[in-house]
């Protein structure tokens, strides 16, 4: 036996000491022993595993880079851009940008300077998170929320047409350094015109820095909730749409600085082949696709042309069908389409005959062909199909290609399938003359059974049901109409242009009186005309308004093309009554009753309040050089695409790259 004491100690004052022997250690210490051990094994695998700095040296990077963007999704105004990647817009030349550091510095070193500064000098004496109170309304407006100052020293552009027009696929995947991002001069000198050009320029920064703030990369924002807006058509994925839809808008007013926060999110996190849950061919296209392909005709940007393709290329399934009118609904995950199960069977005459402008730009400028076939299958569909009375219903089926109920309309349902005839011959250059024959034989019809007139006098667009008036109603969605016959009238002298100016000036005045007549002088989305109720709304369901832009639209046309001054003043009433009622703390809310001189919000910015109604507005007070309607025509997401063989911006492409066969 092996004694604990050492032999030395085993005789004390000659007295023997008992000899303490063991051949193991008590079940206690074996406990405690065993619980050491387990101690250290769990802190040892939990480093393993959860701590990524301890898989390798190589990951550390990896790692920050992840915490980073996990705190950006939080609150993106609390850090610094991460590092760009080496072709990103850093390297990009900006003209009327100027860049300081030293001759050899790293670009993106210089740029993390530049801003790290701009945001010292922009925070200083201010409290973390807080924004300085900026008014810029003038008197009669109320300018009720935070918002930056302006601090861009750009002037607003009107697109010089210095950029090669032959861009081809083939180049590099991000920027064409051969291009450049102008920033041209607005040769207009009134300072009124100005100053409320400039207040629509501070309303578009409200509204996407605090999108940014607390909404980024969802797909639209809760203004009054201040969070992301999960129910909207795109549902509760992070698609991003507001900073899609919003782009060409910030690139327009000159907001460069917000238009490359937005190019960086959509080249480094717009993916929408991971999307699981149903998307809205319609509402992708317009606003995706031609949202992404107007920023490539403008910048000449490949990133944003190689983008658009990734989009429509996840939508080719729902075309799948036997006449080639697509479904509703498509899933990009798993690739399966369906219907809308309020129209049944049916797809609906607005959604899939509004993918022309989109679908045959794309083949333009990829070479690849696929999708102007995909646009005129639709379109052969319907011009060989029987029309009812010369009108097209708003339902049709795709598998047998067959007429749903005889519901016509130029408003919800129908309306930007007319609009899409008119635009489809005008971005040709006039090379799509089916498109406008079509849509003067369907606007004969549509003057002949839709076109009433008030007992005072005002004129509007009913709904017709099997050959009858079947609501003598207007959607607000039907105020795009003014604008669409005075396209019509002024770009083909013909028999009925006379006639076609005239019901333009008289829809877009009705459209204003349904915005006069409220409380909040805001219109309703839908108005009425029955008895002594002339353009006001009934139902509760008609007296919201959802931040749309179709009587700006109107506007905006009829003021480029006419030049009467009421059409700027009733923009500018416009603006003050989204000032006063819609602009929140967190950005800009739709209403529920136009009619209550204090109505409640409903929550809801709207991604189209970027891209159209606020477009709308500040080209209204722009140079008619800036987006000039002789070289550009808008899809109805007021994303403009460039003219064929009249603007040197269409960059046609040569030939087809592999990589976007579909």
């Amino acid at each position: 036996m092996t004694g604990i004491l050492p032999t030395y100690q085993r005789f004390v004052n000659g007295v023997p000491v008992p000899t303490i022997s063991r051949r193991s250690f008590r079940l206690r210490e074996k406990y405690l022993i065993i619980s050491v051990l387990l101690t250290f094994g769990i802190v040892w695998l939990g480093a393993s595993f959860y701590l990524p700095e301890f898989k390798s040296s190589s990951s550390v990077n990896d790692s920050v880079y992840s915490v980073y963007k996990r705190i950006q999704k939080v609150g993106p105004e609390l850090l610094m851009p991460p590092p760009l990647a080496h072709n990103d817009l850093s390297n990009f030349p900006v003209v009327g940008i100027v860049r300081h550091g030293e001759e050899g510095d790293d670009p993106h070193i210089v740029e993390d300077r530049n801003r790290l500064q701009a945001k010292i000098d922009e925070d200083m004496g201010m409290k973390v998170l807080e924004r300085p109170q900026f008014e810029v309304a003038p008197s009669g407006s109320s300018s009720r929320g935070p918002s930056k100052p302006p601090v861009d020293a750009i002037e607003e552009p009107s697109l010089n047409h210095n950029i090669n027009k032959d861009a081809s696929p083939s180049g590099p995947k991000s920027v064409d350094s051969s291009h450049k991002y102008i920033i041209p001069v607005d040769s207009n000198s009134d300072a009124d015109v100005r100053k409320k050009r400039e207040t629509v320029k501070e309303m578009m920064r409200h509204a996407w820095n605090n999108y940014k703030l607390y909404a980024w990369g969802k797909n639209e924002l809760k203004p009054m909730s201040k969070r992301g807006h999960l129910t909207s058509v795109f549902g509760g994925g992070e698609l991003g749409a507001t900073i899609v839809d919003g782009m060409d808008t910030l690139y327009v007013m000159g907001l460069m600085d917000e238009f490359r926060e937005g190019r960086e999110w959509i080249q480094q996190s717009f993916r929408i082949r991971d999307v699981d849950s149903e998307l809205s061919v319609f509402e992708t296209t317009i606003r995706f696709v031609g949202g992404l392909l107007s920023c490539y005709a403008l910048t000449g940007d490949s990133m944003f042309r190689d983008k658009a393709v990734e989009v429509a290329d996840a939508l080719l399934p729902a075309f799948e069908t036997p006449t080639g009118i697509p479904y509703a609904l498509i899933n990009p995950s798993n690739k399966a389409s369906r219907q809308y199960h309020w129209a049944g069977a049916n797809s609906i005459l607005a959604e899939v005959g509004t993918l022309h402008l989109e679908f045959n730009y794309l083949s333009d400028v990829t070479g690849n062909e696929v999708y102007r076939q995909k646009a005129n299958r639709i379109r052969e569909v319907f011009n060989n199909i029987q029309k009812p009375d010369g009108l097209y219903p708003n339902y049709i089926n795709p598998r047998t290609g067959q007429w749903g109920q005889r519901h016509m309309s130029l408003g919800a349902l129908g309306d930007s399938f007319y609009e899409y005839l008119l635009k489809a011959w005008l971005v040709t250059n006039g090379e799509d003359e089916q498109a406008r024959a079509m849509f003067d034989e369907a606007m004969q019809a549509a003057l002949e059974k839709m076109l009433r007139v008030s007992q005072s006098g005002l004129s509007y667009l009913a709904e017709v049901k099997y050959g009858r008036i079947f609501e003598e109603k207007m959607d607000h969605l039907s105020c795009f109409a003014g604008g669409m016959f005075a396209l019509a009238s002024t770009s083909l002298d013909n028999s009925v242009s006379e006639r076609y100016m005239d019901v333009a000036r008289k829809l877009t005045h009705t459209c204003h009186e349904s915005y006069d007549r409220s409380d909040t002088k805001l219109g309703p989305e839908a108005f009425r005309f029955s008895g002594a109720v002339e353009a006001r709304a009934m139902k509760s369901n008609e007296k919201m308004y959802l931040l749309r832009p179709e009587t700006f639209e109107s506007y905006f046309i009829m003021w480029r093309l006419t030049k009467e001054q009421k059409y700027r003043d009733w923009a500018w009433e416009a603006v003050q009554a989204l000032e006063k009622h819609c602009r929140v703390e967190g950005g800009y809310t739709g209403l529920m009753n136009v009619y209550h001189s204090k109505p409640q919000g409903d929550d809801v910015q709207q991604s189209y309040f970027l891209a159209e109604t606020l477009k709308y507005l500040y080209l209204i007070f722009a140079d008619d050089s800036l987006l000039s309607l002789d070289e550009w025509v808008f899809n109805t997401e007021a994303h403009p695409f460039p003219i064929k063989d009249k603007n040197p911006l269409y960059r046609k492409a040569d030939k087809i790259e592999d990589n976007q066969k579909p």
